[in-house]
């Protein structure tokens, strides 16, 4: 069973993962591994799900195989269309029509993941997925 889906009541999150480690009423941080912070509508159910990186070997997200975080973003987004997922882009990364976003803030630089890059390489890594119906981020 998940720890999270959209649509869940926050009680029967926290009776699966336990209290926030920030509660900040709608958007809570949770001690889960890798992290969740998990965005609350009005009627205490899930809206949106952030999973974080890990890096250094720790748990990373994946989707129907490909993994997600801690990768280049143009390598997640082409493995991604090959198997035939849309997506359109963002100000930070790319939403997929399959109801989630990748995204980077840019803390993270291209040396992480290649030791052979020049700093001048400007590739993001994503750094993070958010989980939601693609109309949450559809303006339109």
């Amino acid at each position: 069973m998940p720890l999270v889906k959209i649509g869940d009541r926050r009680a029967e999150v926290e009776g699966r993962i336990g209290g926030p480690v920030h509660d900040r009423s709608s958007k809570n941080v949770y001690d889960t591994a890798p992290m969740l912070i998990i965005h609350y509508a009005p009627d205490d159910r899930v809206e949106l799900v952030e999973i974080g990186y890990s890096g250094s070997g720790g748990e990373e997200v994946f989707f129907d195989g490909v993994q997600l975080t801690y990768r280049f973003m143009d390598e997640v987004v082409s493995d991604l269309a090959a198997k035939g997922y849309t997506s359109t882009p963002s100000d930070i990364g790319f939403t997929f029509h399959a109801g989630f976003s990748v995204w980077s803030m840019g803390s993270l630089w291209a040396r992480d993941l290649d030791p052979e890059a020049d700093e001048a390489d400007e590739r993001s890594i994503v750094e993070g997925v958010s989980v939601a119906p693609y109309s949450y981020w559809d303006e339109g």
